[in-house]
């Protein structure tokens, strides 16, 4: 195909997964914004294991246009994983991220590609005017709170997929080996720039999200534990707080004992503060797992994801 070895100015990913109603009316207003930019461009579908004739329509896209590159996983890999693909596959200076279910607009592109041309490495963008529930919502911001700790860089949304790199920071990301990623976090930590700008947000036209409020509180404890020593550090400085206690409280009961003599008093609340012990201990023990887990998964050296077909 013309084009496919040449270095664009603009490289669309798209991760999808069962969008099979958006994906042409995406691919419609995303050509359409990209030709209005008068700049060389490449999008990259990649079809995160889709089940609903996404894959097909997607093969259709690529024959209407050589710019359209498609990476079909052979199940579903997770976004982060998918983003990666196209990352790796990317030839152009500019990367910018989209969700598929048009929930991002992709008008808000030149907005994204004024601003890095500002200077900065990594821009993204913040959901104003959010078209979600209450409760996810809540958690989103929960999330982002943690997470701008944890990363050391205040952001209001690090769940928004509407983004752009500069390709360097995209060749850093592809280089970590990781099997759990977490692609805005790594970039805010490549970056020597970061720029955060308000884009639109529309409603979820057809089916709901996969991100669920479990899910979202599980990937909240996957950052925790894949991007910091934080929790398990807090639980040791519990456990070292609480060994204080502990010995204060077995001292005031010898004291006690001396001067009152035997008595059967205060059992129930014995009981209550071994129960706290104990279940600081499951805590503990927990953490530990999950950092061995970790271990374990990253020592097998599978791969992030296998690609069952490419059409470039």
């Amino acid at each position: 195909m013309p084009g496919t070895t040449e270095r664009a100015d603009i490289s669309v990913v798209i991760p999808l997964y069962n969008e099979a109603t958006t994906v042409e009316e995406l691919h419609e207003r995303l050509s359409h914004t990209l030709e209005s930019m008068g700049r060389s461009y490449e999008v990259i579908y990649v079809d995160d294991g889709s089940t609903d004739g996404t894959t097909e329509i997607l093969r259709r896209l690529h024959m209407k246009n050589p710019r359209v590159k498609v990476i079909v996983f052979n199940r579903n890999y997770g976004q982060h994983a998918a983003v990666v693909a196209g990352f790796e596959k990317a030839l152009g200076g500019v990367i910018v991220t989209l969700d598929g279910d048009l929930q991002n607009p992709p008008e808000e592109i030149p907005k994204l590609i004024a601003k890095i041309q500002e200077g900065y490495d990594v821009v993204g963008g913040w959901r104003e005017g959010r078209q979600d529930s209450v409760v996810r919502r809540v958690l989103s911001y929960a999330i982002n709170q943690v997470t701008s700790l944890i990363v050391g860089v205040k952001m209001r949304d690090y769940g928004c997929m509407l983004r752009a790199y500069r390709r360097d920071v995209a060749e850093r990301i592809c280089q970590c080996r990781e099997i759990s990623s977490f692609i805005p976090v790594l970039a805010n930590a490549f970056a020597g720039s970061v720029a955060e700008i308000p884009v639109a947000h529309s409603p979820r036209l057809s089916g709901r999200s996969r991100y669920t409020p479990f899910r979202l509180l599980r990937l909240s404890f996957d950052l925790l534990t894949g991007f910091s020593l934080l929790p398990i550090q807090a639980v040791s400085f519990a456990g070292i707080l609480i060994s204080f206690l502990g010995l204060g409280f077995a001292l005031f009961l010898a004291v006690r004992r001396l001067l009152v003599g035997p008595e059967v008093e205060g059992v129930f609340t014995l009981f209550a503060i071994l129960f706290f012990f104990v279940g600081l201990q499951i805590l503990a023990l927990g953490l530990i797992g999950e950092y061995v887990g970790r271990i374990y998964m990253e020592v097998r050296r599978r791969p992030r994801y296998v690609i069952k077909e490419a059409l470039e």
